[in-house]
């Protein structure tokens, strides 16, 4: 049972979600859970492709180099010991070798121009229709090796110069409705956009007031250029119901996240109105024993501020930095992964609940479903496609399944190959490796279980036998 969440939820699951033990946040589903998720989307009329041959087919779609890069993240993840040390060793590996074997896996590139290479390749042959990027430089623990206003300018560009652009050539030549193909999302990290960051959170309402206002003003900055984009592009397609691109505000440490949700609500009030799609969407960590509470109070906020609510639903990506976690976190997995399942059903149920008439009136306007798990997957398809009704609502466009680039991506081409599923992004990491360090540490340290049950010697199997079909088919 979820401790004190009972009542917060309004309807609960229509029917419970069949739980499997899973080893840690974030964990990617095994073959069983995958086929579960196949079925479902199978079953809820939406044409299958012919199935892969193995579990390891996904890996046609890498270079050379690349599956060299995953051989290697597979010995790397062979067993525990052997992952613990590597972790241990990570801080100390040079650059050269990060980028050579891990970066390229999981950051999308150094420039715009790279990244931009990237959602093609992701779109033309993967079919990931679009992608969530992040400028993934933090300053939560006292980088301020970059200068907070470069960040500004370079996320503002890359919403002009990447995410427009991409949109709408895949909206002109996907040859899908247009209302099939999601959003692009721009990570705004709010520990980017200020000097001494986490002291200007921390602090926000007292001896910091005026650094979170500059704060609030640099983000702000960015979500004017994605709200003057939406509205050119709303004026050459107006049939669409989901915007064209969201500012996304990422989650930091707890001890932040007061500073961070004030800055959400001063976003979510100025640039999600009612009766318009949602283009800011703030982000709710699940594995916090709060987040039930805290999604209550959000909704009960907007609906008294008269504004939308955009939400990003994670389990949590801090359980090893977080300094109180054993009275902040949910005290078993199962807690959390019900806390989870019940959070996105009930966020799918109020954006579903409008018809066609009612042009964008929810509260709850736009869901990214964040997760590599198996029945967390298998849930939102079953309220997305699960009956005809769902199937012909238009709103579904305003939830979107997203997985980090590099993970998952097993389930992923299942949905996007086989099962012909569009609203699915990968969250795509970019800029100068030795700032995007931290991010890789942390996927390291996060999402190590998830890393194993895709990866370890499975993986090194599955890469063996990529390359025998390469030089002998």
């Amino acid at each position: 049972m979820i401790r004190n969440t009972g009542a917060r939820y309004a309807p609960l699951l229509a029917r419970p979600v069949t739980r499997r033990p899973q080893q840690w946040f974030h964990s990617t589903p095994d073959t069983k859970s995958t086929v579960g998720v196949q079925n479902t989307i199978a079953s809820s009329a939406v044409k299958p492709a012919a199935k892969p041959q193995n579990p390891g087919a996904y890996l046609k779609d890498f270079t050379p180099s690349e599956l060299m890069s995953y051989f290697c993240i597979g010995m790397a993840t062979l067993n525990k010991p052997i992952l613990n040390m590597c972790i241990k060793a990570f801080p100390y590996v040079p650059m050269w070798m990060i980028k050579t074997f891990v970066y390229k896996i999981y950051c999308g590139g150094e420039t715009i121009e790279e990244v931009k290479a990237t959602g093609e390749r992701l779109a033309t042959q993967r079919g990931i229709n679009n992608m969530m990027i992040s400028l993934t430089i933090e300053a939560c623990d006292g980088n301020d090796n970059v200068d907070p206003e470069y960040i500004v300018k370079e996320t503002a560009r890359s919403v002009h110069e990447i995410l427009v652009p991409h949109t709408a050539k895949m909206i002109e030549t996907t040859g899908k409705d247009i209302n099939s193909i999601p959003p692009g999302y721009v990570a705004l990290k709010p520990t980017g956009f200020a000097h001494d960051a986490a002291n200007v959170l921390r602090y926000y309402n007292t001896t910091k007031k005026a650094e979170f206002e500059d704060l609030v003003a640099k983000a702000s900055t960015v979500v004017a250029a994605i709200s003057e984009a939406n509205a050119k592009l709303h004026q050459q397609y107006p049939d669409r119901v989901a915007p064209f691109v969201v500012a996304v505000v990422d989650a930091e440490k707890h001890e932040l996240q007061e500073g961070v949700y004030e800055l959400q609500r001063r976003l979510y009030q100025q640039y999600n109105p009612l009766n318009s799609p949602a283009q800011v969407v703030g982000t709710l960590q699940m594995y916090l024993s709060e987040s039930a509470e805290l999604l209550a109070k959000e909704e009960k906020l907007a609906k008294q501020g008269n504004y939308r609510l955009g939400l990003k639903l994670v389990r949590g990506a801090y359980i090893h930095s977080e300094k109180q976690r054993d009275t902040i976190i949910h005290a078993t997995k199962e807690d959390t992964d019900a806390n989870y399942n019940q959070g996105i059903s009930y966020c799918i149920d109020q954006i579903m609940s409008q018809s066609a008439k009612d042009k964008n009136t929810a509260t709850i306007g736009h869901l990214v479903v964040a997760s590599h798990n198996g029945d967390s997957l298998k849930l939102a398809s079953q309220k997305l496609f699960g009956d005809e009704a769902s199937r012909n609502n238009i709103y579904k466009a305003n939830v979107v399944l997203g997985q980090l680039l590099g993970m998952a991506d097993n389930i992923t081409y299942s949905l996007t190959k086989n099962y012909g599923v569009d609203n699915v992004i990968k969250y795509v990491p970019w800029g100068p490796p030795l700032e995007t360090k931290e991010y890789l540490l942390r996927r390291m340290e996060e999402n190590g279980d998830a890393v194993r049950s895709d990866n370890g010697f499975p993986l090194v199997k599955a890469v063996c036998r990529e390359a025998w079909r390469r030089v002998f088919a």
